[in-house]
């Protein structure tokens, strides 16, 4: 029978979370609860949650080209008179109400990043 991973000669095992040393008990592989839940975390990571491939317009975020202003469900800018063009999906900021897009709040990432991730 070969030992296992982690598994020391002088009878106590290496957690395998935190490489602390620890004397085996039964089936116990790891040195306490907190390491269990640590490597249960590790192995179940939180998944973003899933964009639609296209948002209504209500929920659309758009950006005029000429002035950058961004409207909320809006396509058209009214001071420069000209098409706004999509940004994705978003709502307003809670604290300053401005028109957020969820692409903005996720690090490093555009709309079709996004979607192709959950897709």
């Amino acid at each position: 029978m070969q030992p296992e991973i982690g598994s020391c000669n002088d009878g106590l095992t290496i957690c395998p979370v935190c490489g602390k040393r620890f004397a085996r008990v039964g089936r116990q592989r790891f040195c306490g609860g907190g390491c269990r839940q640590e490597a249960w975390r590790r192995r179940h990571p939180t998944q973003l949650p899933v964009v639609p491939p296209r948002s209504p317009r209500p929920s659309t975020i758009y950006e005029c080209p000429a002035c950058q202003t961004r409207y909320l469900g809006d396509q058209y800018c009214p001071d420069c008179r000209s098409f706004c063009r999509r940004v994705g999906p978003g709502g307003l900021c809670p604290a300053c109400e401005e028109p957020v897009a969820i692409a903005d709040l996720l690090p490093n990432t555009t709309h079709t990043e996004v979607i192709a991730r959950n897709s």
